[in-house]
């Protein structure tokens, strides 16, 4: 162990802290999002709009997945790299009726959004009303 491991606790402590890793799905094509529509029937899908260049999108994805406490059998959760699948980012905005926005966090029930946000506004805790 290191002296900062002494000093301020120790290594093996924080990797036990260390949260699980969200079930993250990738979106990148437009196909999935008639599948998207499809699941919202029988269970609340959400897609994370996230620019890899941007640093308060990381910030907002980092709170995001610190703060997250459902299980992956009460929402389907989408990653969608905006800057490798801005075809895909673009048919979201279209078949949702959303206006585009970095980072964007939307929640799908039913074939329709029933939330949507950016940026600081972006809360796991939000899903709780939809589950």
């Amino acid at each position: 162990m290191g002296i900062l491991g002494k000093l301020f606790g120790s290594e093996e402590k924080e990797s036990k802290k260390e949260k699980q890793a969200l079930p993250w799905q990738e979106l990148n094509s437009i196909p999935q999002l008639d599948k998207i529509a499809e699941a919202s029937k029988t269970k609340t899908q959400a897609i994370f709009k996230h620019s890899t260049r941007c640093g308060i999108s990381r910030m907002v994805i980092r709170n995001f997945e610190s703060s997250f406490d459902l299980t992956e059998s009460q929402v389907d959760l989408y990653y969608l790299d905006l800057l490798n699948h801005r075809d895909v980012s673009s048919e979201v905005s279209a078949k949702f009726q959303v206006f585009h926005e970095s980072p964007q966090f939307i929640v799908i029930r039913n074939g329709v959004v029933v939330h949507h946000s950016s940026h600081s506004m972006i809360t796991p805790q939000v899903l709780h009303q939809y589950i």
